[in-house]
């Protein structure tokens, strides 16, 4: 049976382990059915675990330097990897020691040596927990009618992203955009075609979004959001014209707009490189206040910060 809970991608699994031996022993195990990661110490563990949020990680209890509860504790700390669950593996069978290792949060132990069929039916088991719970959680994260993320998810990603930034030093991105005279469209042709008009927007814009760290959403109304961590403002630019032009390009028939014969966006676009000073309230207001600038300047426009901001 495969260790894949979808067939479209393999699950990630990080292991981390300070001797080879055990490493190459997991690896080959399971790497017929998932995409195996590897770190050899604790520190090391943390930077992998949360530039890649792996689905499920092997951790060794006993590791020079950080030990594996610190980085249990460490992770189920951090928001963007508290759901991560862990296995820890270890040589021990003290009770006590596998308490504390539950009440840390792990899910889990594998003990040295490693039994193959146990340790394949303990990692089956978590990842397929894991699926059911990233599932599940997805049905509060959608907005209803597009299917693209809502609000609360739109919130959480930026917190994440923002953190994650702050600690590269590298920039964060949003675009904040509107659909154009979306009022009008609603009085002219009524609900349903208003709701069927929403749909076909998100669909363009998620559409255009081509990295799986990128995020696209229903802000609110006919508000849509993209959170684009790790980009520039030139390249956020260019993917905000691309959205703009691909809703242009669904030729959606707006009898009464300003902007021209079919349904358009404005959208406002901001970059900051976070840091102790600002906040990530501080992007949605610039995004807001440059989404103002759009909609001032004509509609149908990327409005991006310069002068006059």
């Amino acid at each position: 049976m495969s260790l894949t809970p979808t067939a479209a991608e393999k699950p990630t699994v990080l292991i981390v382990d300070d001797e080879r031996f055990n490493l190459s022993a997991l690896h080959a195990l399971l790497r017929d059915d998932c995409r195996v990661m590897v770190a050899t110490d604790g520190e090391h563990g943390l930077t992998a675990a949360r530039a890649n949020l792996p689905d499920l990680i092997l951790l060794d209890v006993t590791m020079p330097g950080i030990s594996g509860h610190d980085v249990c504790r460490a992770l189920k700390e951090d928001p963007a990897t508290q759901s991560i669950p862990i296995i820890f593996i270890t040589a021990l069978v003290d009770a006590d020691d596998e308490t504390h290792g539950f009440d840390l949060g792990a899910a889990d132990y594998i003990t040295k040596p490693f039994n193959h069929a146990v340790v394949k039916a303990r990692v089956r088991t978590q990842l397929r927990l894991k699926a059911q719970a990233d599932l599940i959680a997805s049905y509060a994260f959608r907005d209803g009618l597009t299917g693209l993320y809502n609000r609360r998810s739109l919130d959480q990603k930026l917190e994440r992203e923002w953190h994650r930034c702050q600690r590269s030093g590298l920039p964060i991105s949003v675009a904040l955009l509107d659909v154009d005279h979306f009022k009008l469209f609603n009085d002219t042709y009524g609900h349903g075609p208003g709701d069927d008009c929403l749909k076909s927007v998100g669909a363009a814009l998620g559409g255009c979004i081509k990295r799986s760290s990128d995020m696209a959403a229903r802000y609110g109304g006919e508000e849509f959001a993209v959170i684009l961590p790790e980009c520039d403002p030139s390249a956020a630019a260019a993917v905000a014209e691309e959205v703009r032009a691909a809703v242009e390009a669904l030729a959606i028939a707006h009898a009464r707009s300003s902007a021209g014969s079919v349904v358009t966006v404005s959208v406002g676009v901001a970059t900051l490189v976070p840091s102790e000073e600002a906040l990530p309230s501080d992007l949605w207001a610039m995004a807001d206040r440059l989404l103002y600038r759009a909609k001032e300047s004509g509609r149908n426009r990327v409005a991006l910060p310069g002068a006059g901001q």
